[in-house]
């Protein structure tokens, strides 16, 4: 079962999690922060709208189409 961080603070899920379902699960549901300041959340679920996106382990991801994985670490708001 994986152990991550998201966004700083420590977050355990169970072993098939994506990381859209660590974000409503462990923080505010939202992936990313848009231009204007307004929070976005995931949307289409399978990787189109690009709305999910956030930064794992430092490079830019999708996190609908992303297993949580054991030491992950997760950044919606870099």
């Amino acid at each position: 079962m994986p152990d991550l961080t998201l966004d700083g603070r420590p977050l355990h899920v169970t072993d098939g999690t994506s990381v859209a379902a660590a974000l409503a699960l462990g923080g505010d549901g939202c992936s990313r922060t848009s231009a204007s300041g307004q929070r976005r959340a995931p949307l289409c679920g399978m990787g189109i709208c690009q709305e999910c996106r956030v930064s794992i382990n430092g490079r830019r991801r999708l996190a609908c189409q992303t297993l949580c994985c054991d030491g992950m670490q997760v950044e919606t708001r870099a």
